[in-house]
């Protein structure tokens, strides 16, 4: 088979396309023949070796596929050579072939094409698990979200808007504000896409509490770095900051900010909750289904790519210049 591998400590530009064996799946797996790989923030990092995890090389990043089942390892049950499915692993994806636990799997909807099916599981696992289950968000609240056009931002929208929240989306481009818009965003609000001055920072903390009518309940912080901070101050009393990811570095938040405002910061890690809780991974995402198939959710694909240019569209997921989910489909 094909795959898009990295033999050595780099960017993108490194990755490179290498014949591998066909993997056969042991007992408890599952073969996939993969249609579609879903980009996420970690396979940029994951190649770099920035990434909690770090496999040993050679291996492809692609951390979420769809495709058809072909091949089923002993004592699985519940699945079938043929079956429609997406699944979720921390490597791997960017193959023709993924050999993954059965239980890391699910059976998509008849209506779900497999682009979107790529674009499914981590964007709107990661958001649902961090407003659900870390922020117990409430219909009525505000819910304030940093890079809410990209792939987990964009799922944050839809999901705060199903699950009754005023949604005021943080971006950084007058096109992306149209984007959250049309997908349920109440306000938007554009900062400047690069490292914020404090009077940029006072001001974007403004924006966000007349956009809000008021103080934020919770935060959704998936960019991080110097939006962390205005973000944290537009909470108000027993508020909730999520944070989610650091495309923008790693803040430096003042913890006299959390005392004065008696809030919590809470740590969203879904790759690891998965681990601990796989009935509750599985419960969120049958709910989750449930809601693409009422019409609640529609994941945004806004750019594909083939098996070989894999790089190029991890590079583009690194710009912060995607909007929605960036998806490489296979020949």
């Amino acid at each position: 088979m094909k795959a898009l591998v990295s033999q050595a400590v780099g960017g993108p530009e490194t990755l490179v396309i290498h014949e591998r064996p066909v993997p056969q799946p042991g007992p408890g797996e599952v073969r996939i023949r993969v249609a579609a790989c879903g980009i996420n923030y970690p396979d940029a990092l994951i190649i770099e070796d920035r990434y909690q995890f770090r496999p040993e090389r050679p291996f492809s990043p692609g951390a979420e596929v769809s495709g058809v089942i072909d091949a089923v390892g002993e004592g699985v049950s519940g699945f079938a050579v043929g079956d429609r499915v997406l699944g979720g692993a921390v490597y791997g994806g960017l193959a023709e072939q993924l050999v993954i636990a059965a239980w890391r799997c699910f059976r998509i909807p008849d209506e779900m094409p497999f682009d979107q099916a790529a674009a499914f599981l981590m964007t709107y696992g990661t958001s649902h698990y961090a407003l659900k289950d870390r922020a117990r968000l409430q219909p009525g609240e505000k819910l304030l979200i940093l890079g809410a056009a990209g792939g987990v931002g964009l799922a944050a929208v839809e999901l705060g808007k199903h699950m009754g929240a005023k949604v005021i989306a943080g971006v950084s481009s007058e096109a992306k504000a149209d984007v959250v818009r049309r997908h349920g965003a109440d306000e938007a609000i554009v900062y400047p896409a690069g490292p914020l001055e404090k009077t940029q920072a006072r001001a974007f903390t403004d924006a966000a509490k007349v956009a809000a009518g008021g103080d934020v309940d919770v935060v959704y912080d998936g960019v991080g770095g110097s939006y962390s901070e205005p973000a944290l101050r537009t909470l108000g009393w027993d508020g909730r900051f999520l944070v989610v990811g650091f495309p923008a570095g790693i803040a430096s938040i003042p913890l006299n900010l959390p005392l004065l405002k008696s809030c919590y910061i809470t740590g969203v890690f879904w790759g690891a909750s998965i681990e601990r809780d796989p009935d509750g991974f599985r419960d969120n995402v049958r709910e989750l289904f449930g809601w693409y198939r009422d019409g609640s959710l529609k994941p945004l694909v806004s750019d594909r790519f083939p098996l070989a240019r894999g790089g190029e569209a991890i590079a583009l997921l690194s710009s912060r210049k995607a909007v929605g989910k960036i998806v490489v489909e296979m020949e």
